[in-house]
């Protein structure tokens, strides 16, 4: 899933997308989109490999997508955020240092979205008006689909987003292919002052319900890159706090819809990713295309149980591993061995 990192100019996204992915932005591509892979790790992963001793290890990863930072004019706006049509989830980070004000920059960038979305749905509109005006086979349906994109338009333009409305079947037909930025799930993060110690007033000032992560962005790009034992007395000496930043990746990839299953052995241990809702036969395509065609159950158990118990062994001596058909629900943590043809 690719993960957009989005922001005024000066926000500090793109030391948040370097801090995640270890890749320094290119100052020469600084008005493109760039992209680099971020794993996701698991604290379970660890406690499975003492168990099955693996000779590989391989962990899931978000591609995370840094984007041209924003004009705070909105001019250019749209066309940037095109790049991240595709993305399944916005990281946006605004600045809380010097004289930035962190909400009304998050105000501000909500517009932007919002702008972004009528943009596209206006578009369309003029483009269903022309179509309709010449006789066609299909005049009918243009029309129904014009029908269910106006009063959308309409609400745009009065400045409310579509997310959490009760679409109708053909409104939700009609906008399925636009990508709307109202649509995605978000994360806000708040990019902090080196010294800044009280952090929770973000949380507190906020009347969204999208979650806020207020953390020193380059302060914690730089502890990153020294070693333990100096990061550490560091720490100490300045009373400062080195952030979790396999945490954050955890809580993107909840925020985004998707969760974690694991297929375990003693050649390897692997974390993959799948949409919270996703099914045994999903989960087994996403491992390899020809499990999904052939597939015929799939065996699970879960990770807190074989940590527990200690060994398949003992997970089948408690009658704790399962057959399961296709369309099972995938839980976090589920281990799965795949039965196909």
């Amino acid at each position: 899933m690719k993960i957009g990192i989005v922001g005024y100019q000066g926000s500090g996204k793109s030391t948040l997308f370097q801090w995640l992915t270890g890749v320094a932005p290119n100052p020469a591509h600084a008005h493109e989109a760039q992209a680099a892979m971020a794993t996701v790790p698991d604290p379970r992963v660890p406690a499975l490999c003492q168990i099955y001793k693996p000779k590989k290890v391989t962990q899931a990863a978000l591609e995370m997508v840094d984007t041209p930072g924003l004009s705070r004019s909105h001019e250019g706006s749209a066309a940037r955020l095109a790049m991240i049509r595709e993305a399944g989830c916005l990281v946006v980070v605004v600045a809380a240092y010097a004289d930035t004000d962190p909400l009304a920059d998050l105000t501000n960038f909500e517009d932007d979205l919002l702008i972004a979305d009528l943009d596209i749905v206006s578009g369309r509109i003029e483009r269903l008006h022309d179509q309709i005006k010449r006789p066609r086979p299909n005049r009918d349906e243009l029309q129904k689909e014009l029908d269910a994109l106006l009063p959308l338009q309409a609400i745009l333009e009065d400045g409310r987003s579509l997310h959490g409305l009760k679409l109708t079947p053909d409104q939700e037909r009609a906008i399925r292919s636009f990508q709307l930025f109202s649509d995605k799930p978000r994360l806000v993060i708040v990019n902090a002052a080196d010294d800044d110690t009280q952090l929770d007033r973000f949380q507190s000032k906020s009347a969204s319900a999208i979650p806020i992560v207020p953390i020193p962005l380059r302060l914690q790009l730089e502890l990153s890159n020294t070693d333990a034992e100096e990061r550490e007395a560091f720490c100490q000496e300045m009373g400062v706090t080195v952030f979790d930043r396999d945490a954050l990746m955890r809580q993107i990839m909840t925020v985004s819809g998707q969760m974690l299953f694991f297929t375990a052995g003693e050649k390897e241990v692997r974390t993959w990713m799948i949409h919270q809702g996703g099914t045994a036969v999903e989960a087994a395509g996403g491992i390899h295309t020809d499990l999904a065609r052939g597939f015929i159950r799939a065996e699970v158990m879960t990770c807190q149980d074989l940590i527990r118990l200690g060994s398949e062994r003992e997970i089948k001596a408690h009658n704790l591993m399962r057959k399961e058909h296709k369309e099972y629900v995938i839980q976090d943590g589920d281990i799965l061995l795949i039965q196909h043809n």
